[in-house]
């Protein structure tokens, strides 16, 4: 009789003692869990990725053309200068464009 007592009493010690066990055991596989999470890049942050970096390609192509047209209309106005800007412009834009997308 006592020992079903003692049974009963120590019932709700245990559970707290089992769920310590379980956190300790669980912790070792969430953590590697976590840590292929940090190092894959997953297929929609890549996509997001790919998308920032090809705006951003575009808003540079867009910035390098206008500033060649404003330097070629400065060349047609008779500024030698604007000329030779306006040329390497173009060729800035051409690299730009020949880079690997």
């Amino acid at each position: 009789m006592r020992a079903l007592i003692i049974a009963a009493l120590a019932a709700p010690l245990l559970t707290g003692c089992i769920s310590a066990v379980k956190t300790v055991v669980t912790a070792p596989v969430k953590a590697v869990g976590q840590v292929a999470d940090w190092s894959t890049t997953s297929q929609d942050e890549s996509d997001r990725n790919r998308g920032r970096e090809l705006r951003k390609r575009e808003e540079q192509m867009g910035k390098l053309t206008r500033q060649r047209d404003k330097a070629a209309e400065k060349c047609q106005g008779g500024n030698s200068e604007q000329c030779q800007r306006a040329e390497v412009l173009d060729h800035e834009i051409e690299a730009l464009m020949a880079e690997p997308r």
